[in-house]
């Protein structure tokens, strides 16, 4: 489900520090404050704060030893929530933002805590949805996705996002590119391949909207009763971007029930489930409720499957260099070889499903 429980070692948070910082800027007494962390993600930490035992807030920090400007940058997510509260309602609301280092190390922001149920890998079987709600799930996940698409970015005051958003597709092969070999701890041939092919087929942008970059089934906080979603969460990487591209991060997570044991066995995503979709039935899903043309998808497919494995690959040199003791990182390495084989598999085959 979506539990908080105790500090891993080593992120530990300043409590009277933090503690006089709220009360200062909020104007909130606090007679007590409990700190639990929540150990779903491997990006950045994610902290419950229980105030005076009625208050429930999030608080979100980058990970320790992390390049703060390359994907961690709490000011910019702290914003997106801040544009996107008033208009759509499935975000957070958002409470505060602080950059004062002296406080927890880094920036960090706090928002209210969304009540409801994450479906991620390893969730136990007692509370793992029946096919026809898992049907639901998927249904509700491609519409929202579609909606998230077709927000007007300038009514929510995000086109300041905008960086030469009609070559999004190109700036993003080649930026993902430049941060796996930034990070890379030793020769993955799969990878590079990958690397390799994406930088010959680059498409002209399908069109310019709000992306999300991390949509998948863990970032988002489902109603209990209904299973429609109460909010999306983890927008860090968001920008303004091509949505197709958008499509193929999620793809990129997306394994299908008869995909390679070791491929599944690394649980990236509950899609295996009864009642999920293959990749190709998502990918047409989309295509048909956003009238898009996304071709075979093989090129958003590969792109997924590419930023997957820089993901895992930075993360992994973190762990390498000994900046994070989290135990769950230290097989990355196999995460980063299987996101490219499965690439290049689909550029050979030239299709999403039914590679191996």
């Amino acid at each position: 489900m979506n539990e908080a429980t105790e500090i891993r070692k080593g992120e530990e948070l300043d409590k009277t520090k933090l503690t006089t910082f709220i009360k200062n800027e909020m104007r909130l007494n606090i007679d007590s404050i409990h700190i639990s962390q929540f150990a779903g993600g491997y990006s950045n930490l994610t902290y419950l704060l229980e105030i005076n035992e009625t208050i429930k807030w999030v608080l979100r920090k980058p990970p320790v030893g992390a390049n703060i400007k390359s994907g961690h940058d709490m000011s910019r997510e702290y914003h997106v929530l801040k544009a996107l509260f008033p208009s759509y309602n499935k975000v957070p609301k958002p409470i505060l933002f602080c950059n004062d280092l002296d406080i927890l190390g880094s920036d960090f922001y706090i928002m209210e805590k969304v009540e409801g149920w994450i479906l991620r890998s390893g969730t136990a079987t007692d509370f793992l949805p029946a096919p026809d709600k898992m049907k639901h799930i998927f249904n509700v996940f491609t519409d929202n996705f579609v909606i998230l698409h077709q927000l007007d970015i300038h009514d929510i005051g995000l086109s300041s996002l905008a960086v030469e958003p009609e070559n999004y597709p190109e700036r993003q092969i080649f930026g993902w590119t430049k941060r796996y070999f930034n990070s890379k701890t030793e020769d993955v041939a799969s990878v590079e391949n990958l690397a390799h092919w994406l930088a010959g087929h680059i498409p002209k942008t399908s069109g310019i909207s709000l992306i999300h970059n991390d949509y998948k089934y863990d970032n988002l906080v489902l109603d209990p009763l209904s299973n429609d979603i109460n909010a999306v969460l983890d927008w860090e990487m968001s920008t303004i971007g091509d949505p197709l591209m958008d499509v193929g991060s999620s793809l990129g997570y997306w394994v299908n029930a008869d995909d390679p044991d070791w491929l599944k066995d690394i649980n990236i995503s509950p899609t295996t489930l009864p009642g999920n979709p293959s990749r190709e039935e998502l990918l047409h899903g989309y295509a048909l409720r956003s009238g898009k043309d996304p071709g075979n998808g093989v090129f958003y497919f590969a792109y997924g499957m590419f930023k997957l494995a820089v993901i895992a690959q930075q993360i992994y040199a973190r762990y390498k260099g000994g900046h994070t003791r989290n135990p769950k990182f230290a097989n990355l390495h196999k995460v980063v070889d299987a996101c490219g084989t499965m690439g290049m598999q689909a550029v050979v085959k030239k299709r999403l499903d039914t590679l191996f």
